[in-house]
């Protein structure tokens, strides 16, 4: 009996032995791991965009005058030489009572002014006609050579030059008699739209839709004004604005890929990468030297005809892509020596391998070499991760 028990304490012992021994054991360190895998990669740099429309057609007053209110809306259809606006001219200036007695009082001196120039000509007429007399008298008499040459001859110019002061006096009874019109008009039409007036007519020179109002009310506009813009939405463009350092890496004829616009993803392709940059205050207010990059549609036009001036897409430009490349996530790799490792798992443990990157994109990056297919690497290594460390994934 007493051996038994004495077996029994031994194996309590023991049992109770191991407990502790494994409690002071190290644990494996839960980790974040992922595989190696061969899939499709790209480079790309990706930013936000909006469209345009490739030609802009802004439609001002040819001249200063007065706009009745313009009936087209936003996106209404325009033809060629089609009339979108009659442009009236200026009307008369409302006269104040001041105004209005200064205005009456013009009248009535363009009235007197004209019956002035009225008896100067009747004077002259009466002139006019006693020089011819007189010229005939002395032209009969000098057939009868009763009279000298010369008294003849200055009798002709005396003749010659009172008529011409007729013909004058006559031409400024008419400068007066117009002068009254003028006055009277004036005065008749002052802040009045009776007065009948030809309109200009204001035409589009394409066919598309109205994009923007400038002007929808009546009122006097001068001229050179906006009135209104229109262009074709069939035709549109993608402006993109990149930060200086990813544009040098971009080049007209390089693919580009429009997401979250609302649709399916859209083909494109760059045509312009400007050679102007310009700084820009980004939302956390530091200075960016930015390019305007200029991309179109390959994309068959029913795919984004949706879409319209000023709408807002991400642009996504291929700068690198290969259909099968080993990968990694990028955050499994870190600096070692002078070249790269990741830790892989082993067994349980973590094994510190140099490998060699290739390309990258923002979360995935390429292994040359170093590294096989199905491989587990653990992602987000700590201070904590050292070679041989026993792991575990979470």
């Amino acid at each position: 009996m007493h051996w038994r028990r004495n077996l029994v304490l031994a194996l309590m012992g023991a049992a109770f032995l191991g407990v502790i021994v494994y409690g002071f054991l190290p644990k494996p360190r839960p980790v974040d791991g992922a595989r190696a895998s061969i899939g499709p990669l790209q480079v790309t740099v990706q930013e936000e965009g909006k469209t345009r429309v490739i030609d802009h057609y802004v439609i001002s007053a040819p001249v200063a005058g007065y706009l009745p209110r313009i009936t087209f809306k936003v996106g209404d259809r325009v033809e060629p030489a089609q009339t979108l606006v009659q442009l009236e001219p200026l009307r008369p200036a409302t006269l104040d009572l001041r105004s209005r007695a200064a205005a009456q009082a013009r009248v009535e001196a363009a009235r007197a002014a004209l019956l002035a120039s009225e008896a100067q000509a009747r004077a002259s007429q009466a002139e006019a006609e006693q020089a011819q007399v007189e010229f005939q008298r002395l032209n009969e008499l000098g057939k009868l050579q009763s009279v000298a040459e010369n008294e003849r001859d200055q009798a002709r110019a005396n003749a010659e030059a009172k008529a011409a002061l007729q013909r004058s006096a006559q031409f400024a009874v008419e400068v007066s008699r117009h002068e009254l019109e003028v006055a009277r008009t004036a005065l008749k039409y002052a802040g009045s739209s009776e007065l009948p007036a030809e309109r200009l007519a204001v035409t589009t020179p394409v066919a598309g839709r109205v994009l923007k109002l400038y002007q929808e009310s009546e009122g006097v506009v001068n001229a050179g004004q906006p009135l209104l813009e229109v262009g074709n939405p069939a035709q549109l463009e993608v402006v993109v604005e990149v930060l200086s350092a990813d544009a040098v890496r971009l080049a007209p004829g390089m693919r580009v890929v429009f997401e979250r616009w609302g649709g399916e993803p859209l083909e494109g392709r760059v045509r312009l990468v400007e050679p102007v940059g310009f700084t820009k205050i980004s939302a956390l207010g530091v200075e960016e030297q930015r390019v305007q990059v200029l991309a179109d549609f390959t994309s068959p036009p029913t795919q984004w005809q949706p879409l319209g001036d000023g709408y807002r897409v991400d642009a996504r430009f291929i700068l690198w892509e290969e259909a099968k490349v080993l990968q990694i996530p990028a955050s499994a790799l870190f600096r070692h020596d002078d070249g790269w490792a990741v830790f892989v798992i082993e067994e349980g443990k973590a094994r510190r391998r140099s490998v060699q990157p290739g390309r990258r994109s923002g979360l995935a990056a390429q292994i040359v070499s170093g590294l096989a297919e199905g491989e587990t690497v653990i992602t987000h290594p700590d201070e904590k991760i050292e070679d041989g460390v026993a792991v575990e994934l979470r």
